[in-house]
């Protein structure tokens, strides 16, 4: 059986600003597309590599907020990635802390949603 999860759409009200925010947080390129008439921001997708992919989604039925479902991007280095979120405007929600697996935080992006950040352990 696969994993679970094999795609997630984060609301936004400004597709622009998100994606932008996005790519240099993360230090990545998303992909526009219209999909059933809906602007979206799609995040990269390598075949047959762990984890799911998704896209910033904006339209009538896409409603930020940080209450929603949280999303866990996996980073290589979350000091940076924490530091480059503030920079682009993000609160900090939780701070940087050591779980078994690695280390977690969470931000508030630019749309009022939730981001978890998830660094892992090197053995």
């Amino acid at each position: 059986m696969p994993n679970p999860v094999g795609y997630f759409e984060i609301p936004v009200r400004d597709l622009d600003r998100a994606q932008a925010f996005y790519e240099r947080v993360l230090g990545i390129v998303l992909e526009r597309q219209v999909v059933d008439g809906y602007q979206m921001a799609l995040f990269p997708w390598v075949e047959g590599a762990a984890g799911a992919t998704g896209a910033l989604a904006m339209g009538d039925v896409y409603i930020p907020s940080r209450s929603g479902a949280l999303v866990y991007f996996t980073v290589a280095d979350i000091e940076t990635t924490v530091h480059r979120g503030q920079a682009e405007g993000a609160a900090v929600l939780y701070p940087i802390k050591t779980v078994p697996a690695g280390r977690v935080a969470e931000l508030e992006d630019t749309e009022g949603n939730r981001m978890a950040l998830f660094q892992a352990n090197i053995d």
